[in-house]
């Protein structure tokens, strides 16, 4: 075993324009796919931008690029071209990345070949040191990579994480071929590739951890104020809003309903780092959402929303005997393939089916519906005759 201490990599750092433009004449010398990466400030910051971006290729070496002080990418893109991007959980990078112009026009997912493969461990620290021998010290994964000046620490992190990925990217590649997953692994990079933007919530503040348990409208009245408030804050500092108070500190007041500004400090459950320096800030939000007359309902369902699965049992049985079926089925198809059932066909398209089946039970009907809800054709191919049959079998 090899520890990281005792690699070298060499590497540029790239601040500005010029840069950019002679790191991508040389990327574009380099020969076979580029590893890619990105780290960010997730939690730290507002947005989910991307703080450094690294690139390598054989042939031309490993490059970090400094965001901030870069304005355009466009040369790294066309150095690129149509070269395979090798990411590890490329849905992680890839909406930063967009953002910057760089979109991979074909890609190479590690994390989730791994996943497709059956390994016990799929994090790019675990399946380095399985694969190529390397024990990586992850410590700097979850650090603020927004800060100024980056470590020199730091940066050796970054340059031998996407340094060691195109070995990483062969050996997976071995091991897909060996058990005759290639044509999956395509399908499911693809799809990760061209996947759409999630649409946003016309209502974000109902996504509060635990909101669940405000049962009345002028407690979501009172926390919709409090996540407004919090939010515009949170986005003229840039910096994350949990920072600021954590949800859990938005439906502890909310739920409490404090009669005063006094009793809003006395919450010793009302916690953050600005709990108590803009405390009028909040107590602002809570004399709005005490007062308004524009009080929230229940949250709207989603027209196509069914209910939740674990009531079936009791209101819905010949529901709840299909998926309980269906469930069976699916996980007996994942252990002869050797990956987790929920890489042979998400649970949520296994429930949509188990709800409302298509009248005509065949395979082929099974196969259409699946192609409705986003299936690949690899998973279509060997669930849709397994669940027809569990489809019947349980009724």
């Amino acid at each position: 075993m090899v520890e990281q201490s005792e690699l070298h990599t060499d590497w540029s750092l790239v601040t500005d324009d010029a840069g950019v433009s002679r790191a991508a004449e040389l990327l574009a010398s380099g020969t076979g796919p580029v590893g890619i990466d990105a780290e960010r400030a997730s939690g730290f910051r507002y947005g989910n931008e991307a703080y450094l971006v690294q690139a390598h290729r054989r042939g031309a070496g490993t490059f970090l690029f400094d965001p901030i002080e870069i304005e355009r990418f466009d040369p790294l893109a066309e150095a690129i071209g149509d070269e395979e991007w090798i990411l590890h959980a490329a849905s992680q990078d890839i909406p930063c990345l967009d953002a910057l112009g760089l979109r991979p026009s074909r890609l190479f997912d590690t994390e989730l070949a791994a996943r497709l493969l059956g390994y016990e461990r799929v994090g790019l620290g675990a399946i380095i040191e399985s694969l190529l021998g390397i024990k990586l010290d992850k410590a700097h994964s979850a650090a603020d990579w927004s800060q100024r000046p980056l470590p020199e620490s730091w940066l050796e992190y970054a340059a031998l994480d996407v340094a060691l990925l195109p070995d990483l990217r062969d050996a997976v590649l071995g091991d897909l071929e060996a058990q005759a997953k290639t044509g999956y692994a395509e399908q499911e990079f693809e799809a990760v590739r061209t996947r759409p933007e999630k649409p946003k919530a016309p209502e974000p503040w109902r996504r509060l951890s635990g909101g669940h348990a405000l049962r009345t409208p002028r407690a979501l009245a009172i926390a919709r104020e409090l996540w407004l408030v919090r939010d515009e804050l949170a986005r003229s500092r840039d910096v994350a809003p949990g920072r600021l108070i954590p949800d859990a500190s938005i439906v502890v007041a909310a739920a409490a309903n404090p009669r005063s500004k006094g009793d809003l400090a006395a919450l010793k459950t009302f916690r953050g780092r600005a709990s108590r320096t803009e405390l009028d800030r909040w107590w602002s939000a809570i004399l709005r959402g005490k007062m308004t007359e524009d009080l929230p309902g229940p949250k709207p369902r989603d027209r196509d929303a069914m209910p939740h699965h674990r009531g079936w049992a009791q209101r819905y049985p010949e529901a709840a005997a299909r998926l309980a079926a269906a469930r069976v089925a699916v996980e007996a198809e994942a252990e002869r393939q050797g990956m987790p059932a929920e890489n042979l066909l998400t649970p949520e398209y296994v429930r949509r089916l188990a709800w409302q089946p298509p009248a005509d039970r065949s395979p082929e009907a099974i196969a259409l519906r699946l192609r409705e809800l986003g299936a690949r054709e690899w998973q279509i191919a060997l669930t849709s005759p397994l669940l027809a049959s569990a489809f019947v079998g349980s009724e």
